[in-house]
C-alpha cells in the first residue's frame, strides 16, 4: 500500500465523517438551502484561492522537473474550480470581492499557506491532499444522486478528471515523503480542518 492510500486508510473515521456530515448530506439529497449554499461558496472561493496559492509555493519550491510539472497541472485544476465558483457566484448573487473569511477557514488557509511557505514538499503534499482525496471521494459517494439540485457540485467532483489530479498530488506525496511519521500529523490535520469548515457551514445553516 502506498503511504498516500494508508494515510487515507488511518484517516478513514473523518472521511466517514464528512460523507455523514450533515452539509455534506444536505448536498447530496438537495435539501440544503440556496442561501447556506451560497454561504459556502463565498468561503470555498476564498478558500481555493488560497488553495491555489500555496500551489504556486510548491510549484516555486519544486526541486525537479518532474515536481514543477505536476504541481502546474494541480494549479489549473484549481483554477477550473474557481471558474465553477465564479457561476455560481453569478447565479447566487454573490460579490466574492467582498467576502469576509470565517475562522475557520482562515485557520485553514494559514495552515496551508504557512506549510507552503516554510516547510518541506512533503508535508506540503500532505496538508494539500486530503482536501482533493476528501472531495474525490464525496462526489463519487454521491454521484447515484441526479435527483439535486446541487447535482453539478457533485459531477465536479466525480468526474475522472478530477480523480486524476487526486492521484497526481497522491503521487506527489508518495515521491516526496519517504517518512510517514515525518508528514502523518500533517495530513490529520488537514482533515480535521475539513470538518470544521462543514461544521462552519453548518452553523451558517442554523442560525
Amino acid at each position: 500500500m502506498s503511504l498516500a492510500a494508508r494515510l487515507w486508510d488511518e484517516n478513514g473515521d473523518l472521511a466517514a465523517a464528512a460523507l455523514g456530515h450533515p452539509f455534506v448530506r444536505g448536498l447530496g439529497d438537495g435539501t440544503l438551502p440556496q442561501e447556506t449554499f451560497a454561504g459556502y461558496v463565498a468561503q470555498d472561493t476564498f478558500f481555493l484561492e488560497s488553495f491555489a496559492r500555496a500551489y504556486a509555493l510548491a510549484l516555486a519550491h519544486s526541486p525537479d522537473r518532474q515536481t514543477l510539472d505536476a504541481f502546474a497541472d494541480l494549479l489549473g485544476g484549481v483554477r477550473g474550480e474557481l471558474r465553477l465558483h465564479s457561476s455560481y457566484a453569478t447565479q447566487l448573487g454573490i460579490d466574492l470581492s467582498a467576502v469576509e473569511p470565517s475562522t475557520a477557514t482562515l485557520a485553514y488557509t494559514d495552515f496551508l499557506l504557512a506549510t507552503a511557505a516554510l516547510d518541506s514538499i512533503a508535508r506540503t503534499c500532505a496538508a494539500m491532499t486530503p482536501c482533493m482525496r476528501l472531495y474525490a471521494h464525496l462526489g463519487t459517494s454521491l454521484a447515484a444522486r441526479t435527483d439535486t439540485g446541487y447535482v453539478e457540485w457533485i459531477t465536479t467532483y466525480a468526474d475522472p478528471e478530477f480523480e486524476r489530479l487526486a492521484v497526481r498530488l497522491e503521487d506527489l506525496l508518495d515521491l516526496h515523503a519517504p517518512d510517514p511519521e515525518a508528514v502523518r500529523p500533517t495530513y490529520r490535520r488537514a482533515m480535521e480542518l475539513e470538518i470544521s469548515f462543514f461544521d462552519a457551514a453548518y452553523r451558517h445553516l442554523r442560525r
